[in-house]
């Protein structure tokens, strides 16, 4: 089992960057598949970015060019870099891990509100 606890998340201006943050832990991190979703007000939950174990990375086309997925294995966290922020960005962000052999995991979800 995995536990998620995601942090970063906040109020800042359009064009802005935020850093969001992903501590794991209960297994071996190293394994799964991390990924960022998002829920905005009213809408489904959608898919941002997923890293891979070997570091394979897949972006959202809205997300494209302005977020950057990464992960530390040694340190168990998942990270986005979110720069050129727009007001469409806000949403509330989970952090997944995922294993075909082990289940899918997500943390409780951090506020990222995208306004002047």
């Amino acid at each position: 089992q995995v536990q998620l606890a995601e942090s970063g998340g906040g109020l800042v201006q359009p064009g802005g960057s935020l850093r969001l943050s992903c501590a794991a832990s209960g297994s071996i991190f190293r394994i799964y598949t991390m990924g960022w979703y998002r829920q905005a007000p009213g809408k489904q939950r959608e898919l941002v970015t997923t890293i891979t174990s070997g570091g394979s990375t897949n972006y959202a086309n809205s997300v494209k060019g302005r977020f950057t997925i990464s992960r530390d294995n040694a340190k168990n966290t998942l990270y986005l870099q979110m720069n050129s922020l727009k007001s469409e960005d806000t949403a509330v962000y989970y952090c997944n891990a995922a294993n075909s052999g082990r289940g899918s995991y997500w943390g409780q979800g951090t506020q990222v509100t995208v306004s002047s």
